[in-house]
């Protein structure tokens, strides 16, 4: 068996519904197994698992809770599989996934591979208006909008693949999340392991979020950035800061404005006339085009002062992360 199919799962039996679902449309001519870990839910999936038996290979494992990164070191440990492919719950797998999968690896062999995203038509307006935000080149989600190096990728944890050598040769991933993906990926270029974007292999990212929920994330994406280029200085890039210095920008272009200079906030008007107009005609949605505004908003404000605030923590006072950003690590069980 060469595919072992990963899934963490902490209270959401809807949505292992539609992935396993969207498995067991797989056009993948192999057989392959699927390695679900419950990570201490109080809503359990097992009852829906056990509609898929039939049809698909399946593990099921019950755990503590201890986060979703070390539930698939979990997951990567019962695996019977050489090569693991990894999944957030709330995705949705076109069929040809494992195909593609498979026609990459031959052409071109790398241990660690992560593929982008994208949006079905019966996602909500919201969703998709999110899904616009964390994957545009006009925004921080450029990375998963593919402007990343093919061969410098770091995949992210919703959808990648790792293969069974790198994960105990890493050890697999942190405990911190989020920001374990790209942790994981340093380490494993510093192990002397490749990683790469895989163009044609993405998945439906469903994004079980509202406006709230979306700030709390990207609030914590900003606060682990600090800490991965604390950990991993060599891997720093100027454009981390791109959303705070968005953000400062925008505060210092309204207070220009009470004084009669208006070009910054004509700047800032223009660029968010793009993100209206670009995400209008990608959706062919007015009001998604209205949406993607706020939810690009949300991604800089977010980010931006959550980068801001762990930079002086972390960077300036020189706090350790785990003192400063409790939130952020997950006590490991396994």
């Amino acid at each position: 068996m060469f595919f072992s199919i990963i899934i963490p799962v902490y209270n959401r039996p809807d949505e292992i519904y539609e992935l396993l679902q969207s498995l067991a449309c797989s056009n993948y001519g192999a057989a392959f197994e699927v390695v679900i870990v419950e990570d201490g839910s109080s809503i359990p999936c097992q009852d829906v698992i056990e509609k898929f038996r039939d049809v698909l290979t399946i593990s099921y494992f019950f755990k503590e809770n201890s986060g979703p990164g070390d539930s698939r070191n979990y997951g990567m440990k019962k695996a019977k599989g050489e090569y693991f492919v990894i999944f957030d719950s709330d995705c949705i797998i076109p069929k040809q996934y494992l195909s593609e999968v498979r026609n990459e690896l031959k052409i071109n062999y790398v241990d660690c591979f992560g593929g982008s995203d994208d949006a079905l038509p019966s996602f909500s307006d919201i969703q998709k208006a999110i899904n616009f935000a964390m994957t545009s080149f006009l925004t921080t989600g450029g990375i998963r909008g593919k402007s990343e190096k093919l061969t410098k990728f770091q995949p992210r944890s919703f959808n990648m693949g790792i293969s069974k050598r790198a994960f105990e040769a890493s050890g697999g991933f942190g405990n911190i999340h989020p920001g374990e993906d790209p942790d994981l990926s340093i380490r494993l270029w510093k192990l002397g392991f490749q990683t790469r974007l895989f163009p044609k292999v993405f998945v439906y990212h469903k994004r079980r979020i509202d406006w709230n929920k979306f700030s709390v994330q990207v609030t914590k994406f900003g606060k682990a950035r600090p800490i991965l280029n604390y950990w991993y200085p060599q891997y720093s890039k100027l454009t981390f800061f791109f959303p705070s210095l968005f953000i400062i920008g925008f505060f210092l272009s309204v207070v220009l404005a009470l004084f009669g200079v208006l070009f910054p906030v004509f700047c800032f008007t223009f660029y968010y006339l793009c993100v209206l107009i670009i995400s209008g005609i990608q959706n062919k949605s007015v009001t998604i085009g209205l949406l993607s505004v706020v939810a690009v908003s949300i991604q800089f404000f977010g980010y931006g002062t959550g980068f801001l605030l762990s930079y002086f923590k972390v960077i300036l006072l020189k706090q350790k992360p785990e003192i400063a950003f409790p939130e952020l690590f997950f006590k490991v069980k396994s």
